[in-house]
């Protein structure tokens, strides 16, 4: 399978191309230059694997959460490529995203993995490694203040932004139930891209029309519904859809 993976919802601005089971990733760190970089990015990967978008198999993207024009922009972009070429999609999780690349360079296999949300918030999700290998998540995900959080009475790693914040909140809550710590963790395409093609095996994908974003905070998710088919029928007026129609019949 050829599957192509975007992910732009933290300050990580990532690309990524599965194909015969091998993966290969565009990835850099940048404040506010995503709409830049991704396009250039998916390019670079389908020139170098000497494909044409029409080549491809299907789409996986980071629906979320995250930042809300980040979460946006891989929704737009993945929507633009999808709507040309009638590809299926995959909305991956960016939570099981950061768990599964912790799971893919890590020998355990459990995750508190928490993301900082802003407004004194974390987006929190619990995932273990299923026998297959892949993040599996326990519970539901959610957006909450970390004196907050819900958990089972397990023991595994805490990964991601909000832990460098949020760290001592989190340690009180789940005690000795963490291993140790990290607070690099984000959420990468190529972690996207292993769990869409699994998300496709299980039949997970879904028509273009329903790839949304997945924000957690019920206003803006809301607000996100009620334009969402307005957003959609002016999504090729945009200057990135331009950009991609030019990729795509390059």
């Amino acid at each position: 399978m050829k599957l192509l993976a975007v992910e732009t919802a933290t300050e990580a601005c990532s690309a990524a191309l599965i194909m015969s089971g091998e993966i290969t990733e565009q990835f850099c760190i940048t404040t506010n230059g995503h709409s830049k970089l991704i396009l250039p990015m998916i390019d670079s990967l389908l020139t170098e694997a000497s494909l044409q978008p029409s080549d491809l198999d299907g789409l996986a993207f980071g629906c979320g959460p995250g930042s809300f024009t980040g979460v946006r922009i891989a929704t737009g972009v993945i929507q633009g490529i999808a709507f040309a070429l009638d590809l299926p999609v995959v909305p991956v999780s960016n939570l099981a995203a950061v768990a599964q690349d912790f799971f893919d360079h890590n020998p355990e296999n459990l995750a508190f993995v928490a993301m900082d949300a802003r407004m004194n918030e974390i987006y929190w999700g619990i995932y273990q490694r299923n026998a297959s290998g892949y993040a599996e998540v326990m519970g539901k995900e959610a957006v909450l203040p970390a004196s907050e959080i819900e958990f089972p009475d397990v023991s595994g790693v805490g990964i991601g932004s909000g832990w460098k914040i949020y760290d001592q909140e989190l340690l009180t809550h789940l005690s000795h139930r963490v291993i140790r710590y990290e607070v690099d963790n984000l959420p990468r395409a190529r972690a996207v891209a292993r769990l869409g093609v699994e998300g496709f095996k299980q039949g997970l994908a879904v028509p273009v029309e329903h790839a949304m974003p997945v924000y957690l905070r019920d206003k803006v998710a809301k607000k996100e519904s009620e334009r969402q088919s307005k957003y959609q029928s002016h999504l090729l007026q945009k200057p990135e859809a331009r950009e991609l129609t030019v990729l795509i019949q390059k």
